[in-house]
């Protein structure tokens, strides 16, 4: 079976995927491309919460001046995305991208693709085959009579050997679908198939809610499995809130290390203090702190310190009160309404 540390690595800018690297977090530009202004100040914020690539869309010359202002903006590789035109791939490159987002099959002759790889080989700079279940090649629809994953993989491979063909192999390669069983099967085939890099992500996902949910069954499953090496997760709402999806689900399955893990109990009919009151706002308080630690917010005394005796610190509730612990061990107990407060000061010791 296909593992993140048996892959090729691809190499993006100042950024490893594949080969062991660690999984990287990706998200889009979404102002119109022609705002300069709006488009660096949202890479900015992108680049701020962490986001490690970001990509923005090339559909015609004009845009070319928001690639340049990014690329003197932002520290983190810039990714072009890139439909048909070919031209747009080998400007986009000129001005100083750092990968490139295309599906070879779609921009044209031989002669093209092999300029497009020829540019992209002597600036070393990647591409991204993104197969999409919306846009499949009629042939290959005709063939399996639906985006089926198997179909998305015949895709995906097509595209790879057209690069291939001209001596071309710094390739990442997604298969994204809105469906998340078809993106999750695709995925699985072509780790079986592929030894390129793989970007993961499940496709117009939705709004925060579902959208997370989605990405976390298809795009979490996928990982613990050892299957991917970088991921969006695609919202219908502000970059941002992508990224700081991404980088919680990595750090959820332990595959990011650095900022704050909560443990909180789901409370029970012993709570007796204000505890999804006080859970929220240690989230928020602590929510850019850049410890590597473990913090319990727990409903009771009974169970809490033990329940949360792997934590580095926590709060368990009492009547009207509770008490702090260390590593399940009890250090002081106090009135509901200074728990929070004493906890936050024990951290900022830590």
């Amino acid at each position: 079976m296909y593992t993140n540390d048996k892959t090729v690595k691809v190499q993006v800018g100042n950024i490893a995927i594949g080969g062991g690297a660690d999984i990287s977090v990706q998200s889009m530009l979404c102002c119109p491309v022609h705002n300069i202004e709006a488009n660096v100040e949202q890479a900015r914020r992108l680049q701020a919460a962490g986001c490690d690539i970001v990509r923005v869309t090339v559909p015609d010359k004009e845009a070319l001046k928001t690639v340049e202002a990014l690329k003197k903006s932002i520290s983190i590789p810039l990714v072009a995305d890139i439909h048909f035109d070919y031209r747009l791939a080998l400007d986009s490159i000129a001005a100083g991208v750092d990968k490139v987002r295309i599906n070879p099959g779609n921009i044209g002759s031989d002669d093209k693709v092999k300029l497009v790889a020829d540019a992209c080989r002597k600036n070393n700079v990647p591409i991204r085959i993104g197969v999409n279940s919306g846009s499949l090649e009629k042939n290959i629809l005709a063939k399996y009579g639906s985006a089926t994953p198997e179909a998305m993989v015949e895709s995906g491979l097509y595209h790879i050997s057209l690069l291939e063909k001209f001596d071309f192999t710094d390739i990442v390669l997604s298969l994204k679908s809105s469906n998340t069983h078809t993106m999750y099967k695709a995925y699985e085939l072509a780790a079986e198939q592929c030894h390129y890099p793989l970007h993961l992500g499940v496709t117009e996902a939705g709004t925060e809610n579902m959208g997370v949910i989605k990405s976390a069954a298809g795009i979490g499953g996928l990982l613990l499995r050892g299957i991917g090496n970088t991921i969006r997760i695609s919202l219908t709402d502000d970059p941002v809130k992508e990224v700081e999806a991404g980088i919680k689900l990595l750090r959820a399955i332990d595959l990011r290390q650095g900022g704050i893990k909560f443990v909180s109990c789901p409370t029970c009919g012993r709570t007796e203090i204000d505890l999804i009151g006080i859970a929220k706002k240690a989230e928020e308080r602590l929510k850019n702190v850049n410890k590597d630690i473990t913090v319990a917010i727990m409903g009771c005394v009974v169970n809490g310190p033990g329940e949360a005796s792997a934590a580095d610190i926590g709060i368990a509730g009492g009547k009207q009160c509770g008490v702090l612990f260390k590593k399940g061990e009890i250090i002081r107990k106090l009135p509901e309404e200074q728990l929070l407060s004493a906890l936050l000061e024990e951290i900022e010791k830590m």
